[in-house]
C-alpha cells in the first residue's frame, strides 16, 4: 500500500536543530516565570523552588519543566500559561497518587509489574542513548551525497494527489482487472466497471508530499505521469493507486540539510546499537527455557532490534506482522531499544 497515515512525520525542510532550541527557550522561560512567583518568600523557598504542595507533598519547577520538555511546538510566550496548565494537572495526579496509595493499589500485583517493565525500559533506553552519543555526526560531504542520490525527495520532489482502490479478486480475475485499467479513461470509468461487475473494493484518497510516502515506492511514483495508474498484488486481490495530479515543489540542499543530518545520525545510532547489541547477546549465556526451549536465538535478536528507517523525516510503510501478530519495531520500541 503506498498511502500512509502517520501524522508525527516531520517534514523534509524542517528542522530538528530549531526544535531543541525553542524548548530550551521554553525551559528557561518556564523557570524564570516560577522563580518570580516566589516574590519576598523565604530562601529556602526559592531554593526548594517548590511550586505547590498538595497535603504534605510537593510539586516543584522541575517536574513542571521535565512535562514541558516532552510538549511539541511550545513557544517562550506560551510558557506562563502552559506552565500553569501542566501545575494544574500535576496537582489532580497527585490527588490521584495519594488515594491510590491509600487503597494500597501501589502493592497491586498488575501495577507492580508496569512499574518494574517502565523502569526497565526507561534504563534500557538510557544505555542505548548512551550508545548513541559516540556516533558522529555526517559531513557537508555526505549530507551533499545523499541529497544528490534521492532527487525524488529534493531536486525534483513533488506534491502528489493520490487515489488509491483496494480491489477483492482472485487470481484468475487480475488479467481482466488489468485490461479494463488500461482501457479506462479515468478512476470514474474503472469504478464503474468494478461496480457493474460486483467487485467489492474500498477507496482512499490523500495528498502527500514525497517525503510522506514509503521510499521504496516514491521511485516508482515519481516516474509516473499524471493520470497514471500502478497495480499490487495483496493477499485479498491487488491494490489500484492512480496518481490524479501533482505539482512540483523542490527542496534545495541548505533547506534540506538538517533533515538530512538528523536522518544520518539517526540511521548511524541504529546501526551501532544493533552492533552493540549482538556483541552483547554473543557474549551472554542464554538458556531458553520450558516451551521456550530451542528457540531460534537469531531470530529473537533481530526482532529485539528496530530496523534502520527508510527516509529522512518520512513515514515509512509499516512491514507486515509476523505469525505471532506482533510488530518487531513496536516489540523494540516497548523495550527501550527504539
Amino acid at each position: 500500500m503506498y498511502l500512509t497515515n502517520q501524522e508525527n512525520a516531520r517534514a523534509v525542510n524542517g528542522s530538528a536543530g530549531f526544535a531543541g532550541l525553542r524548548v530550551a527557550a521554553v525551559a528557561a522561560a518556564v523557570v524564570a516565570v516560577m522563580l518570580a512567583g516566589c516574590g519576598e518568600g523565604s530562601k529556602s523557598d526559592k531554593a526548594s523552588q517548590t511550586a505547590a504542595k498538595v497535603n504534605k507533598e510537593e510539586i516543584t519547577v522541575h517536574q513542571i519543566n521535565f512535562v514541558l520538555q516532552r510538549q511539541q511546538g511550545l513557544k517562550p510566550e506560551q510558557a506562563e500559561a502552559a506552565s500553569k496548565q501542566v501545575l494544574e494537572r500535576l496537582i489532580e495526579q497527585e490527588l490521584a497518587v495519594q488515594k491510590a496509595q491509600e487503597l494500597k493499589l501501589d502493592r497491586d500485583p498488575r501495577v507492580v509489574q508496569q512499574i518494574e517493565a517502565a523502569k526497565r525500559e526507561i534504563i534500557a533506553r538510557a544505555y542505548v542513548e548512551r550508545i548513541g552519543e559516540s556516533v558522529a555526526k555526517p559531513t557537508s560531504e555526505e549530507v551533499a551525497q545523499y541529497y544528490n542520490e534521492k532527487p525524488a525527495l529534493f531536486k525534483d520532489r513533488r506534491i502528489y494527489s493520490l487515489q488509491e482502490l483496494a480491489i477483492e479478486a482472485k487470481p484468475e480475475q487480475f488479467g481482466q482487472l488489468r485490461q479494463k485499467l488500461e482501457s479506462a479513461k479515468n478512476i470514474g470509468e474503472f469504478a464503474e466497471f468494478l461496480k457493474a461487475n460486483d467487485f467489492r473494493f474500498t477507496g482512499n484518497q490523500a495528498v502527500r508530499a514525497a517525503e510522506q510516502l514509503p521510499l521504496n515506492g516514491l521511485e516508482s511514483i515519481a516516474r509516473m505521469k499524471d493520470g497514471d495508474s500502478a497495480v499490487t498484488q495483496t493477499a485479498n486481490g491487488i491494490t489500484v493507486l492512480f496518481l490524479v495530479g501533482s505539482r512540483s515543489q523542490p527542496v534545495d540542499e541548505a533547506r534540506a540539510r538538517p533533515a538530512i543530518e538528523a536522518f544520518l545520525v539517526n540511521q548511524r545510532k541504529t546501526e551501532v546499537v544493533q552492533k552493540d547489541i549482538k556483541g552483547l547477546r554473543d557474549a551472554a549465556k542464554i538458556d531458553y527455557i520450558g516451551k521456550f526451549a530451542g528457540g531460534p536465538a537469531a531470530a529473537a535478536s533481530a526482532a529485539a532490534m528496530p530496523a534502520p528507517t527508510a527516509a529522512p523525516a518520512a513515514p515509512v510503510e509499516a512491514p507486515a506482522p509476523a505469525a505471532s501478530g506482533l510488530n518487531a519495531a513496536d516489540i523494540s520500541k516497548g523495550m527501550g531499544l527504539k
